[in-house]
């Protein structure tokens, strides 16, 4: 049993159920297991080398507790702790080492592209000592440097039932900002904002407006993936989350990460009041934001919140004293973002020189001339000249070229 690291697993657990198979050898539930096993290593990206081996340092990797987040925020624990801890090493090195005749079916598992994962290289340190302080040193550097659990390996989440669901790094893709053609003053202002908050200095919730498909969600993903190396992670949140969002900011307070809380496509209709908490949560509430989080939106509308003629009718028809009362409240959400930056729909010489570095980039031979012209006509059945149709274009010609 461990102390510290929470290793003393439920009856259910895989350790405990493999356990149970070697000693019983149920070669038929062994089996199963080794299923359970290897399809764990695919969703996690670890299914090159001793699975066994990957599956239980993921474990410890991805185990938060007391000590795993203790590590994180700070040094290593000294004194009675470290003894504690590097016994709790001595009784994962047993687990580690474990050997069974049937074992050797994925103790040298190999694919077609290995899979040089984090999980896998720590694995393979750990399998080359045979010193629980040395143990300690490693997960524990690893602890300091990458942090604990899903937020160590994965880019973004989505917050469901209470909890964090981590999405796959492929899911989330590796776009650029330089995959973002055009938008220079945009992007070194998001860079720019970005990196501060990173450094720990001084920032602003971000608002990215303007025309549909002109790259604002992208700008945001461009981010993550150029600073995901640097601690930043991004938790995608709906509306309907917005009453959430304290209980979300206190999970994420003390963790050795920054955040940026990413709403997409935000906008309110006449009747709707839920940005009224994102107000107070954005600025103006009694609780001040965390150092570590940001709220970066898009929105099709600069002052996401519908306004109607009718809003500036509140004195004379609904007895408000101030003639501007209802337009002031609609408005000041838009006012709590520090930055709003305008992704507007490019002027047509910048749409043909977003469509040809698209087409370079895929490789795709083209004459000018027919290439715009072409464009030209895809965008008049296709929402105008924005980067998405450029894009949605080239993807067309390149389909047409495969044929």
């Amino acid at each position: 049993m461990c102390v510290l690291l929470a290793y003393e697993a439920p009856a259910d657990s895989m350790i405990v159920r493999l356990s149970t198979a070697f000693s019983s050898d149920d070669v038929l539930e062994i089996h199963i297991l080794f299923h359970e096993l290897i399809t764990e290593a695919f969703r996690n990206n670890y299914a090159s080398g001793n699975i066994w081996q990957n599956y239980l340092t993921h474990f410890i990797l991805s185990n938060e507790n007391f000590f795993s987040l203790a590590c994180e925020r700070r040094s290593p624990p000294q004194g009675s702790l470290r003894d504690i801890a590097v016994h709790d090493f001595e009784v994962f090195m047993r687990l580690f080492a474990l050997d069974n005749e049937h074992l050797h079916y994925i103790d040298s598992f190999r694919e077609d592209s290995p899979q040089n994962s984090p999980v896998c290289e720590i694995s393979k340190a750990i399998a080359e000592t045979h010193s629980a302080r040395k143990i300690f040193d490693i997960v524990t550097s690893w602890y300091k440097n990458h942090g604990v659990g899903y937020f160590a390996t994965r880019k973004a989440f989505r917050y469901v039932d209470g909890k964090f669901s981590a999405l796959s790094n492929n899911d989330v893709g590796d776009v650029r900002l330089s995959d973002l053609v055009g938008y220079e003053s945009q992007k070194a202002e998001l860079r720019a904002n970005t990196e501060a908050f990173l450094a720990g200095r001084p920032a602003n919730n971000v608002l990215l407006y303007g025309d549909g498909g002109t790259g604002k969600s992208t700008s945001v993903k461009a981010l993550l993936n150029e600073y995901f190396a640097d601690g930043l992670r991004v938790i995608e949140l709906y509306k309907h989350q917005f009453r959430d969002i304290q209980a979300i900011t206190q999970k994420l307070r003390t963790r050795n990460y920054k955040f940026i809380l990413f709403i997409d496509d935000l906008s309110f209709e006449e009747n709707e009041s839920e940005y009224k908490y994102l107000k107070a949560i954005i600025e103006g509430g009694i609780e001040s934001r965390p150092g570590n989080i940001l709220i970066y939106a898009t929105s099709n509308r600069r002052h996401i919140v519908r306004e109607i003629w009718k809003d500036r009718d509140d004195m004379e028809h609904n007895g408000d004293i101030h003639r501007s009362d209802t337009v002031e409240e609609k408005l000041s959400l838009a006012s709590r973002f520090g930055i709003a930056v305008n992704f507007s729909s490019p002027r047509r010489d910048a749409y043909h020189e977003i469509v040809r570095t698209l087409a370079a980039k895929a490789g795709l031979a083209a004459d000018d001339g027919e290439l715009f012209a072409g464009a030209d006509r895809w965008e008049l059945r296709h929402g105008g000249m924005t980067g998405r149709a450029a894009r949605q274009y080239v993807d067309y010609l390149m389909g047409r070229k495969a044929e």
